[in-house]
């Protein structure tokens, strides 16, 4: 009897057991993305943390070195490289091995060592580069060194050719007004290691960074520079005004007024009342006595700023010491000529001088001038005005030049107004020049009207603020000083 067939082996899984381990096996590949999703989120947020650590920095370094210590150090993590390197350009031109930075585990010993030969290889044959003649036109060219000594393609050729095959160099410029001021590098030794688009423009962002903190540093010294130079200009433009008279002296008989102004901090015009002795001396009003000789002298220094303030300040003093040994007005200039002629000659400055001297007692003026513009004298009697004016040349043009000697007798009413050519070379809207013709013609409508010197002085600067407009910049130093006998 033959057995029955057994039947077939039940399976020990249920359905529902075999929908769960469905489910698991979808579920693996979900992980793996929510995984790679929370990595890249970490590693986006690293990236805003150093960046923003890097822009931390930028904003509160004040020292520039303290920041570029760390600039490799970023490029080479927000980038995941082996290390970074900084090479800026010195102000010859010539391109250093700023700084260098190895992650850690990582070795860079051979890569300084190659960069820094490079980089002083480049400096050297640029210190030596060939003068290039033109024999066509006969002239000689120098190149340019700052061209030879740093050329970025050929620093990167050079040093890709001097690293090892496994090293993967990348280099970006470090870009300050459009001009390369140097390279920030970033390598690595991995194989694998692959320079993405992204890690490459992070490279550039942390460059630009450094490109801005090199520009502010150099901002920041320039101000400061600036700040200290306007600091010695106003030293310098509170110890002319010291210089020049606070105050017009007592002259018997006569009424003065005078006043300079500027056209930049420091002046080259120059002005002084001279006492001929110290002798008579009025303890009440702090000066000599009114009735001694006075030396009235107006000058103008060829330039403006600094060194024709200082040229200014020279002649006050060799001046002032001149006059005192009592020689002709022709003698002093003449003396003062010899002396200033050097230092005249060596800053290629020269000096225009009126010198003159009143005497009370006789009302006489005995006057000389070198080259200077003819004071303008105002005959009251006559209602004329004339020039006072000799032959004589610039002071510092010549060491042997002679002056000559003129007198005039003035009268009651008569007014001299010394001047420089601040006011006839003041220039209107259209081009025009005030020319000595305006300058006449408010001198003598003054001079009519029975202007007093300090009015008179002051119609003038106002006909000339008129003239050139409100707003229009002084081109020049303006001096007046006017001298009325009452």
């Amino acid at each position: 009897m033959t057995a029955a067939p057994l039947p077939p082996p039940q399976s020990s899984t249920s359905p529902d057991s075999a929908s769960a381990t469905k489910t698991e096996a979808d579920q693996t590949p979900v992980s793996a993305l929510k995984e790679l999703v929370s990595r890249l989120h970490r590693e986006q947020n690293r990236i805003q943390n150093l960046l923003s650590s890097l822009g931390f920095a930028l904003r509160s370094f004040n020292n520039l070195n303290q920041f570029l210590e760390i600039v490799p150090l970023m490029a080479a993590r927000v980038t995941d490289a082996d290390g970074g390197a900084l090479v800026l350009l010195k102000p010859n031109g010539q391109a250093r091995l700023e700084q260098l930075h190895c992650q850690e585990g990582h070795t860079c010993q051979d890569i300084r060592q190659v960069l820094e030969s490079v980089t002083k290889q480049m400096a050297v044959e640029g210190s030596h580069a060939p003068v290039i003649a033109s024999y066509s036109s006969g002239s000689v060219k120098t190149p340019d060194l700052k061209a030879i000594h740093f050329n970025p393609s050929l620093l990167d050729e050079q040093l890709k050719q001097s690293l090892e095959d496994d090293i993967q160099l990348f280099g970006t410029p470090i870009l300050i007004k459009n001009e390369e001021r140097g390279r920030l590098y970033v390598f690595s030794r991995d194989e694998e290691y692959i320079w993405t688009t992204t890690r490459k423009k992070l490279v550039q962002l942390v460059a630009d960074q450094t490109a801005v903190a090199i520009a502010n540093h150099e901002l920041t010294n320039e101000l400061r520079k600036k700040e200290r130079l306007d600091r010695e200009l106003e030293i310098a433009a509170e110890i002319q005004d010291h210089l020049l008279p606070s105050k017009c002296p007592i002259v018997e008989g006569v009424e003065l007024a005078a006043s300079c102004q500027t056209a930049n901090r420091v002046g080259g015009d120059y002005y002084d009342f001279i006492p001929a002795s110290y002798e008579q001396f009025d303890p009440q009003e702090r000066q000599p006595a009114a009735s001694v000789p006075w030396s009235i002298v107006i000058g103008d220094v060829m330039g403006k700023g600094v060194p024709a303030g200082l040229i200014m300040t020279m002649t006050r003093g060799m001046l002032r010491a001149e006059v005192l040994n009592r020689h002709s007005p022709s003698t002093i200039v003449q003396h003062l000529n010899q002396v200033m002629y050097v230092d005249l000659e060596n800053s290629h400055r020269f000096l225009t001088l009126f010198y003159s001297e009143y005497d009370p007692k006789t009302r006489i003026l005995s006057y000389t001038n070198a080259a200077h513009n003819p004071p303008l004298l105002w005959h009251a009697a006559s209602h004329s005005i004339l020039k006072l004016d000799t032959k004589g040349m610039l002071i510092g043009l010549e060491p042997n030049s002679e002056y000559e000697d003129a007198q005039i007798q003035l009268e009651s009413g008569d007014t001299i107004m010394y001047y420089t050519d601040g006011f006839t070379d003041a220039v209107n809207q259209e081009g025009d020049r005030f020319d000595e013709e305006g300058l006449i013609t408010v001198f003598e409508w003054c001079c009519r009207q029975g202007y007093r010197p300090q009015a008179l002085l002051n119609q003038l600067f106002k006909a000339v603020k008129e003239f050139s407009g409100e707003d229009s910049p002084r081109g020049d130093d303006m001096t007046v000083v006017v001298m009325q006998v009452l």
